[in-house]
């Protein structure tokens, strides 16, 4: 289980470096292109492998335990240490982001985006999968914030080289919110392992903040939530996010969403709620006005773009629809109570899922048709995807729909237990304040919904193709493959949410605790 831990954190980076290495023989097929392509679906698909069996082998009756753990001195001066291990709370987004870097990397052996060598794009998606993994496993303040910072890199090349049109402008100002969020948090974190006398995280989730006092953990809750929230992205701070999303490959629009955004919600989660609880307790209201803010911003922002005339790129839309799905996180972390953060983690893998295969599918649309602008999608000549490409349309709509949070499919539970939390929220946070988030965000799924089923409406919905019109393809073998498991994962978390909540549940509890249980 450590090995296996291990070669999923560092297999991704050798991989990376094996990228630039000549193609054994026998093995480089029809051209160096595509043996660097076929590179990247084996390395990601071991790594893959490996998070399957490691799920297989984990101790399903004990998921609060770290388990397959390791621990080894590496700065001893400053006591910084090789710590990894997983838990009920990790171990979904590590097979999450292990499960979408390999359906990427098989995505792009097909359609690989115009741009560069295809060998630095497979090694910068190889480094931003290890970096993302790391994240996830790594149980030491400053290795958690390195590997935080690893994925920065390569998704600005990812953006700036292989982007659209807007890629370097989108790419800067992503490289630049990011960083900036991110020297604060440094602040924070340094903070807190200089006042506790350690940065070892499962040390001081146990020690749940009775080493700090409540001046020191209301500093370092704003200095690492500033550098959290630009990640998440929380309202004010996610301007950067439809610009990068409008400009990335679809690979990179995937990953960004998918696991990206789950970084910053996993450090609220992992860090600030069992470290510094008191200071979180202090800004927790703030943090759910903004969430509840971002949700009704965002679904309005998305019913502009849908709207008839307005020039609304469909990426752009999927991209502040993102705002509002992570308010509800926000919003389920703010309530400080098991139901909340179990329904944020659960609103985190769902989307993951769900918009991961959105950014696919919207992806494909957009290569088919040559752009993204609803206008152009909706057609003029009133046939749209139903009566061009049935199977593409169908599986649009089924992703709006699981989008929108309709019962029976993986959207459904993450909103609701975050609306449940809010009910009843921890004690020490105004229930009245909360109750009101609670209003706020529940009239938040009704805009989700008209955007959503408007853009279903506008896209997939017209007449038979003209006759004497060019028919475009429809769904391809090679999306059938990368889309179904996520098609398939999206109905399993919906009809059966307790093999996900069986695994966070108690590893929340514990951590809320402060490990006591």
């Amino acid at each position: 289980m450590q090995f296996l831990l291990a070669l999923i954190v560092a297999g991704p980076l050798l991989g990376a470096a094996a990228a630039f290495l000549p193609a054994p023989p026998g093995l480089k097929g029809k051209s160096p292109d595509q043996a660097v392509l076929r590179h990247g679906v084996t390395v990601t698909g071991v790594v893959l492998l490996a998070a399957i069996v490691l799920v297989l082998g984990f101790d399903h009756d004990q998921p609060s335990r770290m388990q397959a753990t390791t621990d080894i001195s590496w700065i001893r001066a400053l006591d910084v240490r090789i710590h990894l291990g997983v838990d009920g709370i990790s171990l979904p987004l590590l097979v999450l982001t292990a499960l979408l870097s390999f359906l990427c990397a098989l995505y792009s052996y097909f359609k690989m985006p115009a741009g560069p060598s295809p060998k630095a794009f497979v090694a910068l998606l190889l480094v931003l999968e290890s970096g993302t993994l790391a994240t996830f496993a790594v149980l030491d303040l400053v290795l958690f914030f390195l590997a935080f910072e690893t994925v920065l890199i390569p998704m600005y090349f990812l953006i700036a080289r292989w982007g659209g049109e807007g890629r370097r402008a989108a790419a800067w100002k992503f490289i630049l919110y990011t960083l900036l969020g991110s020297v604060v948090m440094l602040l924070g974190l340094l903070l807190i392992g200089v006042k506790a006398g350690t940065f070892d995280m499962v040390a001081l989730a146990t020690d749940n903040g009775r080493g700090l006092t409540t001046s020191v953990q209301v500093i370092a809750v704003l200095a690492i939530g500033i550098g959290l929230a630009v990640k998440t992205p929380m309202w004010t701070l996610h301007s950067w996010l439809p610009d990068a999303h409008t400009a990335a490959p679809t690979v990179g629009s995937v990953l960004l969403a998918g696991v990206l955004l789950k970084m910053g919600t996993y450090g609220f989660v992992r860090i600030v709620l069992p470290i510094a609880p008191d200071g979180m307790r202090t800004f927790a209201p703030y943090l759910a006005a903004f969430a509840v803010a971002g949700i009704i911003y965002g679904s309005l922002a998305c019913l502009a773009l849908a709207r008839s005339g307005n020039k609304g790129d469909l990426k752009r839309l999927i991209a502040y629809s993102s705002v509002g799905h992570m308010g509800f996180v926000l919003l389920g972390i703010a309530t400080m109570t098991p139901t909340g953060v179990n329904g944020a983690l659960f609103a985190n893998v769902a989307h993951g899922l769900v918009t991961g295969l959105l950014f696919f599918l919207v992806g494909a649309v957009k290569d088919r048709y040559g752009t993204a602008d609803l206008d152009t999608l909706a057609g003029a000549t009133g046939a749209a995807l139903y009566g061009r490409a049935p199977r593409l349309g169908a599986l649009l709509a089924f992703a709006a729909v699981a989008s929108l949070g309709l019962p029976g499919l993986a959207g459904f539970w993450g909103e609701m237990l975050a609306l449940f939390g809010a009910f009843e929220p921890a004690a020490g946070l105004s229930r009245p304040a909360f109750l009101t988030f609670m209003a706020i965000g529940a009239f938040g799924t009704l805009l989700t919904a008209a955007y959503l089923l408007l853009v279903v409406r506008r896209v997939c919905m017209g007449g038979p193709r003209p006759a004497g019109e060019t028919p475009i393809a429809d769904v391809q073998g090679y999306e059938f493959a990368a889309w179904t498991p996520l098609v398939a994962l999206t109905v399993l978390a919906g009809l059966w949410p307790a093999v996900l909540l069986g695994l966070t549940d108690p590893a929340v509890q514990k951590l809320l605790a402060g490990g006591i249980r």
